[in-house]
C-alpha cells in the first residue's frame, strides 16, 4: 500500500490563541479555520521550549529539553539523536525543506574549521535543503529584485515606509513595507513550495515537505491591506500584573532590551494590531498552499501539520517576544488533517481539549505513515484522538522548560542555574527555578496568571509532580537494556 505524502507547516511566533477558530475576536484566519473543520484541532497545544532551535529540536526529535540539550539558538544538537527527516529517509521518503530548522551542526562530527560552526541556522539531518531561508533573507531578495525591486538596501523591506503619513488612531508599526502582498517572504516561500509539489505529483512517489514559515516572527511590518486590516482599538489590552514584590525572572525579563514593550500605548496597540494582520497574510498563503494540493487532487493522500515553534507576548505581562513561562509564550496551535483517518472518523472538525505537545508530532506522523517510532521519542502518537477515540492513560498536565544562560551576566547566576521548567495542568502552573524560588499560579482563581504567588497548599505536590516527570523522562534509549548470557534484553519496552 502506497504511504501518504507528509506536509509538515511550522509558522514561527503564532499565538495559540490567534485563530478564528479559537474564537479570538479580530484574528481572520478563515483558511486555517477550514482546515481545522476538516480535521482535527487541538486547543491545549504547548511548546517544549523556546526561542526557535530548543523549541524545533524538541518538535522534530520528540524529545524534552533536557533530553536533547540544545537549550539556545546556536546550541549544537547532538548527533546521536535521531528525527522525524532521518525516520522518514529511511523509510523511503526524500524530505524536503523550505526555510529553516535552526539546527546547530555537532562540532564533534565535523572539521574545527567547517563554516556550519559559526551559524546556528543549518537543517536539520535528514532533510534535504531546498529553499534555505535564514534571517538574512537571500533568497528572497534575489527574487525581489527579479521582480523589479531595488535590493541595494534590503533592510527596508523589514520596515514601514517613511514616505506616507500614519493616519489618527494608528502607530508606529502601521505603514506598510515597500513590496505588494503577493511579495511577501510567505508568499514567496509558498510559491516555491507549489511549484515542487507540481514535480513531486508528477513523479508519483509518497513525498514529505517541511514548509517552514517564518511569519508572524518579528520585525512588525506587513503589507497592504493586512497592515490596516485590524483597528488597534478594536485589540484587547495587555494583560497587566498585578502589583506586588516581583520575582527576580520577571525583573531581570522585563529590563533585557529585546523584552521590553514599546513605551507609547497607542504604538502597543497598533504592535498588537500589526501582529493579527501578519497572521491574517500568513493565512491566506497558507490557504494558496493547500488550494495548491487540492488542485493537484493530493488532498485526499497527504497528512497536513499545522503548528508553530513558540507564541509572542505581545506585551502581556509586559513582555514582548517568546521567553519565560507564560502561556503567552508557549501556547501554540496545532491542526491536523488526513483524510483516511480523520475523514473516515466522527472526529472531523472535532475539538480536543486534551493537553497535547510538540513532542507528540513526530510520533504521530511515524504512525501515520506505518514507521516504527524510535525509543527515543517522549511524545504520544495522536492517531486515536484523529480516529475519535480517547486514549486510556492520556497525560493530565504538560511541561516545558526554558534556558536563560544568555543572560547569566545580567542576573548575577552561573549558567547552569539559569533555567526553569513548568508543570501546567488546568487548576495551576508551578514554575521551578534552579537558581531562584518557586513561582505558582492558581489558574482557576487567577485564570490570567496576573498575581503569581510564591507560598500554596498545593505547591508541595506541584513540585512533586514536576520531579515526578523528569524523572519519568530521563533518556531512556539504552538506559533499560541489560547484557545477559544469549545477548542484549530490553527490560522495558
Amino acid at each position: 500500500m502506497r504511504r501518504p505524502n507528509i506536509l509538515l507547516i511550522t509558522l514561527d511566533q503564532w499565538r495559540g490563541d490567534c485563530l478564528g477558530a479559537a474564537g479570538h475576536p479580530v484574528v481572520e484566519t478563515p483558511h486555517l479555520d477550514r482546515l481545522a473543520a476538516e480535521g482535527i484541532r487541538f486547543t491545549s497545544h504547548y511548546a517544549q521550549s523556546a526561542p526557535c532551535g530548543p523549541s524545533r529540536a524538541s518538535l522534530l526529535t520528540g524529545t524534552y529539553q533536557h533530553v536533547h540539550r540544545s537549550v539556545q539558538n546556536g546550541t549544537p544538537l547532538d548527533a546521536r539523536f535521531t528525527n522525524v527527516a532521518l525516520e522518514a529517509r529511511a523509510a523511503g521518503y526524500d524530505p524536503l525543506l523550505f526555510g529553516h530548522t535552526d539546527t546547530t551542526v555537532d562540532p564533534r562530527t565535523v572539521s574545527d574549521d567547517d563554516p556550519r560552526l559559526e551559524d546556528y541556522e543549518g537543517p536539520l539531518p535528514g532533510f534535504r535543503m531546498v529553499l534555505d531561508l535564514p534571517e538574512d533573507r537571500g533568497a528572497w531578495y534575489r527574487w525581489l529584485e527579479e521582480r523589479g525591486h531595488d535590493i541595494s538596501d534590503p533592510d527596508r523591506f523589514l520596515r514601514p515606509r517613511t514616505d506616507m503619513a500614519t493616519p489618527a488612531g494608528r502607530g508606529a508599526s502601521w505603514p506598510p513595507p515597500p513590496f505588494a502582498a503577493d511579495e511577501t517572504e510567505t508568499a514567496f516561500l509558498v510559491g516555491e513550495v507549489v511549484d515542487e509539489l507540481e514535480r513531486l505529483e508528477g513523479d508519483g512517489r509518497p513525498w514529505f515537505v517541511h514548509a517552514s514559515i517564518y511569519r508572524p516572527h518579528p520585525p512588525f511590518v506587513v503589507p497592504e491591506p493586512y497592515n490596516d486590516m485590524v483597528d488597534p482599538a478594536s485589540v484587547s489590552e495587555p494583560i497587566v500584573d498585578v502589583a506586588g514584590a516581583e520575582h527576580p525572572f520577571l525583573a531581570a525579563a522585563r529590563s533585557w532590551r529585546h523584552a521590553r514593550p514599546p513605551v507609547d500605548h497607542g504604538d502597543l496597540r497598533q504592535l498588537r494590531a500589526t501582529y493579527y494582520g501578519m497572521m491574517a497574510e500568513v493565512d491566506a498563503q497558507v490557504g494558496r498552499l493547500l488550494g495548491a494540493l487540492e488542485d493537484l487532487g493530493a488532498a485526499d493522500d497527504t497528512i497536513v501539520v499545522v503548528t508553530s515553534d513558540h507564541g509572542e507576548m505581545l506585551g502581556d505581562h509586559g513582555l514582548m517576544s517568546k521567553l519565560g513561562f507564560f502561556d503567552q509564550a508557549f501556547h501554540i496551535p496545532l491542526i491536523l488533517r488526513y483524510p483516511p483517518v480523520t475523514g473516515a472518523s466522527a472526529a472531523t472538525g472535532a475539538v480536543v481539549e486534551a493537553f497535547t505537545e510538540n513532542v507528540d508530532v513526530m510520533p504521530t506522523l511515524l504512525d501515520l505513515v506505518g514507521v516504527e517510532v524510535p525509543r527515543q521519542c517522549q511524545g504520544m502518537s495522536l492517531r486515536p484522538w484523529l480516529e475519535g477515540t480517547v486514549p486510556d492513560g492520556w497525560r493530565t498536565a504538560v511541561h516545558w522548560e526554558f534556558d536563560f544562560r544568555l543572560f547569566a551576566g545580567a542576573v548575577d547566576l552561573p549558567g547552569h542555574l539559569c533555567n526553569l521548567a513548568v508543570h501546567r495542568d488546568r487548576r495551576g502552573k508551578y514554575v521551578h527555578f534552579a537558581g531562584w524560588p518557586a513561582v505558582f499560579y492558581d489558574l482557576e482563581d487567577d485564570p490570567a496568571e496576573q498575581r503569581p504567588l510564591d507560598a500554596h497548599p498545593a505547591m508541595a505536590d506541584y513540585a512533586a509532580s514536576l520531579l515526578d516527570w523528569r524523572m519519568a523522562t530521563d533518556d531512556q534509549v539504552l538506559a533499560d537494556h541489560i547484557a545477559l548470557p544469549g545477548g542484549m534484553v530490553v527490560l522495558d519496552k
